[in-house]
């Protein structure tokens, strides 16, 4: 499993050594260093990368800002670390819901031990959890990575799964779109698809196509930036070819 991080550091030389460190940690794979707020806050709503590491030296304020908007904007919210080169900020950190601090210049044990804890997290969340549909005195239990797409009918919602069943359940569609994982995105009025079920995106047709099944769900041009920002995840994650 790859998970992608970025830094946030006016500061080249410690972004350089935060960088070099986290080189030994194969799953954790760099995509970006930032140096302004506005820029940074940008990257991340964008490319909604799993970890972000803050230099608080310079501007502290802007930093937790930055953690604030992305709570504010994004369903899952990145890990914040921070770094600086005096503890200051260190209880500010904590109290904004960072994961860690590091002080600078950084230490190949503090490092070791953030990431061993990190990765523990990390596969928790990594289960699947259980969606319960209750209907009166009825309760059905589904596991999420066995749905392939949520759709709308009228003032119900249909489940299709994996096995080809199909389960209705008595909301709408939009009452699913906030409690589902992140990895369930809605492409349209009427559809939620589980991204991990998808094996084809076609931009001249506007449809996704689904692994194992001849479905082809379309996606509105509302939805569009959310397409594009799925397309750039699973294309970076696939092994490139040639031609």
């Amino acid at each position: 499993m790859t998970y992608r991080y970025m830094i946030v550091d006016s500061d080249s030389s410690s972004a350089y050594e935060v960088q070099q460190r986290m080189l030994e940690y194969e799953e954790f794979q760099h995509i970006a260093s930032c140096s302004e707020q506005a820029e940074s806050l940008n990257t991340i709503l964008k490319e909604q990368p799993t970890l972000v590491i803050l230099n608080l030296d310079k501007n502290p304020a802007a930093m937790f800002g930055i953690c604030l908007e992305a709570q504010i904007h994004l369903k899952e919210i990145p890990i914040f670390i921070g770094i600086s080169s005096k503890k200051d900020a260190a209880f500010d950190a904590i109290k904004n819901g960072f994961f860690d601090y590091w002080l600078l210049p950084t230490t190949e044990l503090d490092i070791r031990k953030t990431i061993l804890k990190l990765r523990l997290k990390l596969e928790k969340e990594k289960e699947a959890p259980t969606l319960c549909l209750k209907s009166y005195k009825d309760f059905h239990y589904l596991n999420t990575d066995d749905i392939l797409y949520l759709k709308a009918d009228n003032n119900t919602t249909d489940f299709y799964l994996k096995d080809g069943k199909k389960v209705s359940a008595y909301k709408t569609l939009k009452s699913f779109e906030q409690s589902l994982p992140k990895n369930f995105i809605r492409i349209h009025q009427s559809y939620i698809l589980n991204t991990k079920h998808v094996s084809r995106i076609n931009f001249g047709k506007n449809t996704c196509a689904i692994k194992n099944s001849e479905e082809k769900l379309p996606f509105s041009k509302s939805y569009r930036e959310k397409i594009d920002t799925l397309k750039n995840i699973l294309s970076k994650n696939a092994i490139r070819t040639l031609g």
